[in-house]
């Protein structure tokens, strides 16, 4: 599940712990996706890639996986670590060139020297069984249902939604103007659900993270517009760096900020959407879920 590549660690040969925590570090700045990232992490591993379940060839294996990366490909789920790897330490090099990431020389030996990590069609992982228990799909439509309950339409985005989380609320703000003017693709009261995981591009020293950097340029976005409301959280709980799970947006966001003398645009430009929303005493704190099948985000569009 989401947490297993930090969790179960253990450096390929030649490589230091604090080599791959340089790396890590790096990677989660550069605005690299999930996918990538765990890319990435598998060519540097003693144990993800496949390689724990070729460890322990010819026993069985069964492995129970709740996803938390777009797709569900269960080669990227915690970095695969039972599920023959795909991709190739070259495709590693690319990404590490791709993000201009600063890594330690012993990183790029081993990607250019290292052999490759077990394929499909090993036959050491002939025996393992793969099985995905949850998924962030499940989670929308179960949100959905909710919804219909309420007597609200529920319009389901996407569950694997990636991109910048300031450009991914520009879309959903076009979006929700759509359903308030048009009625399009759905007539208000509805509800836009998407679920994904979002990436930042650090450039400020603010705290926060991807659901409240999605919030505060949503609400942005939709300049205080009446009868529009959001809230984006990821389901393990913890958003970024603080312990907040995410946050809500009302028509009033802007205004209230304004008043309490806090620039919505200045924390954005920061990275500082925690601040944002702290101010105002709307963060989203559930604790830990003990799950995680990536974000979700909602935005309600009233009925004028």
């Amino acid at each position: 599940s989401g947490g297993g590549s930090a969790l179960l660690a253990l450096p390929a040969e030649g490589l230091s712990l604090e080599d791959k925590q340089a790396v890590n570090k790096a990677l989660l700045k550069s605005g690299a996706t999930i996918s990538e990232m765990n890319t990435v992490r598998k060519h540097l591993s003693a144990i993800k890639g496949g390689r724990l379940a070729a460890a322990a060839a010819p026993a069985k294996v069964v492995a129970l996986m709740i996803s938390d990366v777009p797709g569900d490909d269960p080669s990227i789920i915690a970095s695969g670590p039972t599920v023959p790897d795909p991709s190739t330490n070259q495709d590693a090099l690319g990404i590490i060139e791709k993000y201009r990431i600063d890594v330690p020389n012993s990183v790029l030996t081993r990607l250019r020297t290292a052999d490759e990590t077990p394929k499909p069609g090993d036959p050491r992982l002939a025996r393992v069984e793969n099985i995905i228990i949850a998924t962030p799909q499940a989670s929308l439509e179960a949100a959905a249902e909710v919804a219909r309950r309420a007597g609200v339409k529920p319009v389901i985005l996407g569950d694997s939604i990636e991109g910048e989380s300031r450009d991914v609320a520009l879309v959903h703000a076009g979006i929700a103007r759509q359903c308030a003017m048009r009625g399009q693709p759905e007539k208000p009261p509805c509800v836009l659900i998407s679920g994904g995981e979002t990436t930042i591009t650090l450039k400020g020293n603010g705290k926060g993270g991807r659901n409240t950097e999605f919030l505060l340029a949503l609400a942005i976005a939709l300049e205080g517009r009446g009868g529009i409301y959001a809230l984006a959280g990821d389901t393990d709980g913890v958003d970024g760096s603080e312990d907040n799970a995410g946050a809500l947006i009302y028509p009033d966001t802007l205004a209230r900020a304004e008043k309490a003398g806090i620039s919505a645009k200045a924390m954005l430009a920061d990275n500082d959407p925690w601040t944002f929303f702290a101010g105002l005493g709307d963060l989203l704190v559930t604790g830990p879920t003990l799950t995680n099948v990536n974000d979700f985000r909602a935005v309600l569009i009233e009925k004028g």
